[in-house]
């Protein structure tokens, strides 16, 4: 069974596992809301993982609205979708900040079919949330976190015994609160031996952009250092 078959099976089963939710808090769930999310996404994991080589795991927050909240593939909205990957769709092609610099930090790697060769973009929550009809983290409040955290164990857990991610170390979207849940998290159940931090990607598209280039170089010396 190769990993486009096990990742994909893991997340038509993850819609078992959805937690009731704090008041005012909604599921951004897109394969479970968007038919053509569901084809896309199948398409991706077979255009990049139709074998069984591990990759080592990048684990952002959760999805947002206009990427991979759309998509369901990390960081990829419609527009680097079809300009990247070569998947087209009849979403309109706005452009998400972390894309472009996912895409960067890709391209200054040796393009999707290499860099997916080595990794696969998830979150620490797979699925995202809305509260007030905007973005919402798993974090921005404890009835939250308390909620999705057994989600977030089943997906980790699944992600590395069933779709057969490394374990020697993965790697944390996020400097912060993401990166300190994940290393809590980790520190009970073990997933992985190391949690290396990389700057949010829309932390350094807001607040860092004269110092892309810089970010960019930082990401390739912490993943190539495999």
């Amino acid at each position: 069974m190769n990993l486009a078959i096990r990742i994909s099976t893991h997340f038509s089963n993850l819609a078992d596992h959805m937690p009731d939710l704090p008041p005012g808090v909604e599921w951004l769930n897109p394969l479970g809301e968007i038919q053509e999310s569901r084809a896309i996404f199948q398409i991706f994991l077979e255009k990049f993982y139709a074998d069984t080589e591990p990759r080592h795991l990048i684990l952002g927050i959760n999805p947002g609205r206009f990427g991979g909240g759309i998509t369901n593939v990390a960081f990829t909205d419609p527009l680097h979708l079809e300009k990247e990957l070569g998947i087209s769709s009849t979403f309109p092609k706005k452009a998400e900040l972390s894309a472009h610099f996912v895409y960067q930090v890709i391209h200054a790697y040796g393009g999707p079919k290499l860099f997916y060769d080595h990794f696969f973009i998830s979150s620490v929550c797979p699925f995202g949330f809305v509260k007030n009809g905007k973005n919402y983290n798993y974090y921005d409040e404890k009835p939250l976190q308390k909620a999705a955290t057994p989600f977030i164990e089943y997906h980790l857990e699944a992600m590395i015994e069933h779709c057969q991610m490394r374990r020697d170390k993965c790697f944390c979207l996020g400097e912060g609160q993401n990166y300190a849940f994940l290393q809590q998290l980790n520190a009970q159940r073990g997933y992985f031996q190391e949690i290396i931090p990389l700057a949010h990607p829309r932390f350094i598209m807001q607040y860092k952009r004269k110092a892309v280039d810089l970010y960019v170089q930082s990401y390739l010396a912490s993943l190539c250092d495999r």
